[in-house]
């Protein structure tokens, strides 16, 4: 009998393609390509180049799955976040000044492309995130409209903290606060949510 890959979960996916397992790959892009397609798209806003990462982070996903972390079993995490983080390295490399501070090679890309997740994180799969979208956006609406444009410009934009606070004119602990601030906020608001 045929092995149903849909029928595999993302963590059984990813021991599949460390594995060498291709159709596992391919599996997991059905699966999670319209999903980090937007979250790129968001970051990037060119279709053109929002599929090239796309691309980068299945190259990546291919390339690097021993950096995943078994222990997690958080697969949608680290997809998620591998993508972000992929999608906000290529925004930051376009910036005219982007030549002089970046150089990217296997030890910038295992540091600050690969994301290391701690084990002891809450474990979740993309059913469970696609149920609790609106609790997420409900609460992000509950901050306010300065806590929203600093965790925009951090986690959208890419911006560091002390390019946010060059672009608010404001001094650099002002913006590590209200980066904290809205965290802890966000948080708290999904607690009391039942999240």
């Amino acid at each position: 009998m045929a092995l149903n890959y849909s029928d595999l979960s993302d963590a059984d996916l990813l021991r599949r393609i460390g594995q060498r397992d291709s159709r596992a790959l391919e599996s997991l892009y059905n699966r999670y390509s319209p999903l980090l397609y937007t979250v790129i798209k968001k970051i990037v806003g060119d279709q053109a180049l929002a599929e090239q990462v796309l691309v980068d982070v299945y190259v990546l996903v291919w390339q690097k799955i021993k950096a995943f972390d078994e222990r997690t079993n958080n697969a949608y995490c680290w997809l998620i976040t591998l993508a972000r983080n992929k999608a906000v390295d290529t925004l930051r490399r376009q910036r005219p000044d982007a030549a002089d501070n970046y150089e990217y090679n296997t030890e910038f890309e295992n540091y600050f492309i690969l994301p290391r997740l701690s084990p002891d994180i809450d474990e979740l799969d993309i059913k469970t995130a696609f149920s609790i979208k609106g609790n997420i956006e409900e609460t992000l609406h509950k901050l306010t409209d300065a806590q929203q444009y600093v965790i925009y410009l951090a986690f959208y934009e890419g911006l560091t903290q002390n390019e946010i606070a060059a672009k608010l004119k404001i001094p650099v602990q002002t913006v590590k606060s209200k980066i904290k601030i809205a965290l802890v906020n966000l948080k708290e608001h999904l607690l009391r949510g039942g999240e």
